[in-house]
């Protein structure tokens, strides 16, 4: 059964942060998730509480979104990554995995990049920005493809988020975001990296594309798809999702969940030679 977070408020630099917890546990290592562009951690919170009994789990609204106060002039990808850590300092927290969705994917990788002795292990799933996603219209056209592969039940959990980021903002951080180079800054993670991809996502290239790209280097990556799952993989897909995080987490092959409900099947794509040895090699 999934654990359930509890509601918790507390103040960064004198903003205000809406976060989710898990029940408080100082024996299991902190996994926080990260959300996407212009989103609250709301729809998150399906993956995070079908892992919140194995680990210390935070899903924080980040400063400027979701029901966290709003610092003037507004956060970048680097500002945002730097907030993530003093949310980590007021918490207490010295180390943490990070599991990032689309936007929270390049705040994961600034962070890996700005407080590397912080990062246990990261979960990038959906990653995006970058050259894929410019210029500008091709990215709207990408997120509207998106729009039409993900579920109804979605809407009332996302649209009220972008409402309330606005028009200005979000053409402020698109911008950025596409400009952020997000695959150089995957690869250059120093610490065991899953990335998660849906089959049906527009906004990321095929799954055959990044085995090629990843093949190129030795990393520490593992990359995983999930078939029928499109962008919002964190919402979408919780079963599976957890399913190949919690192995990703304990060093074992990544094998398909056959109690998660729906047609989806998630398989490995690439092994990074760095990452830690399987059980039995």
């Amino acid at each position: 059964m999934p654990g359930k977070l509890i509601e918790r408020r507390t103040e960064l630099g004198g903003i205000p942060v809406f976060y989710r917890e898990s029940p408080e546990s100082s024996d299991r290592p902190v996994m926080v998730h990260v959300p996407g562009f212009g989103l609250s951690g709301r729809y998150l919170v399906p993956t995070a509480e079908r892992l919140a009994e194995e680990f210390h789990t935070y899903v924080p609204d980040l400063p400027g979104f979701g029901r966290s106060g709003r610092p003037s002039p507004a956060l970048g990808i680097d500002e945002l990554a730097d907030a993530l850590a003093a949310f980590l300092d007021d918490r207490g927290v010295d180390k943490a995995t990070l599991v990032g969705n689309s936007m929270g994917c390049a705040v994961s990788c600034a962070f890996a990049y700005r407080h590397p002795d912080r990062l246990d292990r990261v979960v990038l799933v959906s990653p995006a920005g970058g050259v894929h996603n410019q210029p500008l219209p091709k990215a709207m056209r990408q997120i509207s493809r998106d729009g039409l592969r993900e579920p109804v039940r979605l809407l009332p959990v996302v649209v009220p988020d972008y409402l309330r980021f606005g028009v200005r903002s979000t053409v402020d951080l698109f911008r950025t975001l596409t400009g952020f180079p997000t695959l150089e800054r995957i690869l250059a993670v120093r610490v065991p990296t899953l990335v998660v991809v849906g089959q049906r996502d527009p906004l990321m290239p095929g799954p055959t594309r990044l085995a090629e790209i990843a093949a190129q280097i030795e990393n520490r990556v593992l990359m995983v798809v999930i078939d029928e799952a499109a962008h919002a993989i964190n919402y979408t897909h919780p079963d599976e999702l957890a399913n190949v995080i919690r192995l990703f987490m304990a060093d074992r092959p990544i094998v398909d969940d056959p109690n998660a409900p729906g047609r989806a099947i998630a398989y490995e794509i690439h092994r990074g030679i760095q990452l830690p040895p399987l059980p039995g090699e």
